[in-house]
């Protein structure tokens, strides 16, 4: 039986169907043909399926959704009122526009008002929304808006700092040149003070 599936935060009204393994391991093939080598070749006969296990890791953020992570709180929190913020968070994800690889590391944090999340879900949620083919500001706003939505904080900041192989490997090739964004939400966007803080913990 096919399976539809919508594409988060994609432009299309219709369900996408999705390819059969078969069918993504013979799309494999034609790459390699392409490319110009033999997909028969031995060193190459079993890649396709290497490659379809390997996508279903690398994007495996299309089948989880965040909400369910950050649903799980604490209201406990025995009269803390201060931020709560995650350091270097691993980011491993890939562009968009070239499926080439983007790897870096994000900070986050939030102004709890009467509960908290456990702290693993949010470095869960950021690695749910780089497991997707993604621009690095649409990453930035969605892990943002994820845990306002979710939490509902006097304020979020997230912050990534990642290096794009799209960059590195093809086209310009500079190697040393990593992308900075930010999105604030609420008090870390009205209090200079608190903002400056989020990036001085973050190291900038």
């Amino acid at each position: 039986m096919d399976t539809l599936f919508k594409m988060p935060g994609g432009d299309r009204a219709e369900p996408v169907k999705r390819p059969s393994r078969a069918e993504a391991e013979d799309a494999v093939r034609t790459l390699l043909a392409w490319a110009g080598d033999d997909p028969a070749r031995e060193g190459l006969r079993d890649t396709p399926k290497r490659v379809v296990k390997a996508y279903e890791e690398w994007f495996q953020g299309y089948n989880e959704d965040p909400v369910t992570y950050l649903s799980r709180t604490f209201d406990d929190v025995k009269g803390y009122d201060d931020m709560v913020m995650l350091r270097d968070i691993d980011v491993e994800s890939h562009c968009e526009h070239h499926m080439a690889p983007f790897l870096g590391t994000a900070y986050v944090a939030y102004m709890p008002t009467h509960a908290v999340v456990g702290i693993s879900k949010l470095a869960r949620v950021v690695e749910i929304f780089s497991k997707r083919l993604q621009t690095q500001e649409t990453m930035t706003a969605q892990i943002c808006d994820a845990i306002t939505e979710s939490l509902a904080p006097s304020g979020t900041a997230v912050l990534i700092d990642a290096v794009h192989q799209c960059m590195t490997t093809r086209g310009v090739h500079h190697p040393k040149v990593s992308t900075i964004t930010t999105q604030f939400t609420g008090v870390f966007k009205t209090d200079k003070d608190l903002r400056d803080r989020f990036l001085r913990l973050a190291g900038r």
